[in-house]
């Protein structure tokens, strides 16, 4: 189980929190205990940046954070005019204490990075914000290493992400390695949201490759194929999820995702019949059968293509 605390100062972007709140929260409902949320901040009651609301009975920030524990930091609004104000000067002084402490990982959404700066948590690292913040996070760590059109970027345990939305989509790649890319996907779904990854951040499963652009149709057939990998798919019936011809699928596909829709199929059935032989003692013509392949024969030479060795390796990898 990891120990999640959303850190929850005045003025903070409401969806900063509540998005990646509700995908732990979902992850939690389709994997139990994966996830302990908890919700501190220096004062037991705050008024969300712009929206007129209230969040009441917040914990106290702890003196201390359990092992391998996440902290979320969500934007505040006008975080780079106000980090002298004592709420925010609190936040950053307990994060600064805790990195003192010892390890912890942390997740910063928007502006959250601003504090992450100010507490001295990006000295030298790869980071980015929202791009109203990059300057601001500039010269408050001239040492950090910025990027900017990146929806999140990791180092060494280190999450920022850009504005809002990305923090879903951060919080969605945490669930993956968490729970698992399947449970990302279930969760991308229940929230309605395309399940992304930024295109130069480590690679991480076929499950999530390809799926670092905008196109609502090239989406929705890759949520079909994640969805149910062992239909039997063809061009035709792939396009129609797109409501277009398989040619300008195909086009569309070479163009936002890198691969022909077949090639994509290929690949999601290959991580699924890789944890069918890691995970199951199925054999492999069963496997293949699960996964959607005709034959352990088809299987094979579909694996020959896109993997090094065999499926028969893969069941006691070196």
């Amino acid at each position: 189980m990891v120990p999640v605390y959303f850190v929850v100062p005045a003025g903070l972007v409401l969806l900063d929190l509540a998005g990646p709140a509700e995908a732990f929260r979902i992850a939690n409902k389709l994997r139990p205990g994966s996830f302990a949320l908890h919700y501190c901040g220096p004062e037991p009651e705050v008024e969300c940046g712009l929206a007129g609301l209230h969040l009441s009975r917040l914990a106290p920030l702890p003196a201390s954070l359990p092992a391998q524990a996440l902290v979320v930091v969500p934007g505040v609004v006008d975080a780079a005019f106000q980090l002298d104000r004592p709420p925010l000067r609190a936040v950053v002084d307990w994060l600064a204490r805790c990195r003192a402490q010892g390890r912890f990982d942390l997740m910063s959404v928007c502006s959250g990075a601003l504090l992450a700066a100010a507490a001295g948590l990006l000295a030298h690292r790869e980071c980015t914000s929202h791009h109203h913040c990059l300057s601001g996070l500039a010269r408050l760590e001239p040492t950090a290493r910025i990027h900017d059109n990146r929806i999140f970027v990791e180092d060494d345990g280190i999450w920022t992400s850009a504005g809002v939305t990305a923090g879903i989509d951060l919080a969605l790649y945490l669930v993956s390695r968490a729970c698992g890319p399947r449970v990302a996907s279930a969760v991308a779904r229940d929230l309605v949201v395309y399940l992304r990854r930024a295109g130069t951040d480590p690679a991480i499963s076929p499950w999530l490759d390809g799926r670092n652009h905008m196109h609502p149709g090239v989406h929705r057939v890759q949520d079909a194929i994640v969805h149910n990998p062992a239909a039997a798919w063809t061009p035709q019936t792939l396009a129609a999820q797109a409501h277009t011809s398989a040619r300008h699928l195909s086009r569309l596909f070479a163009e936002h995702a890198g691969y022909t829709p077949m090639d994509y199929l290929y690949r999601v059935r290959l991580a699924l019949a890789r944890e069918l032989i890691r995970e199951t003692r199925l054999d492999l013509e069963h496997v293949a059968e699960r996964a959607g392949f005709g034959s352990a024969h088809h299987m094979r030479r579909v694996w020959r293509r896109h993997e090094s060795g065999s499926p028969g390796a893969a069941r006691h990898p070196a």
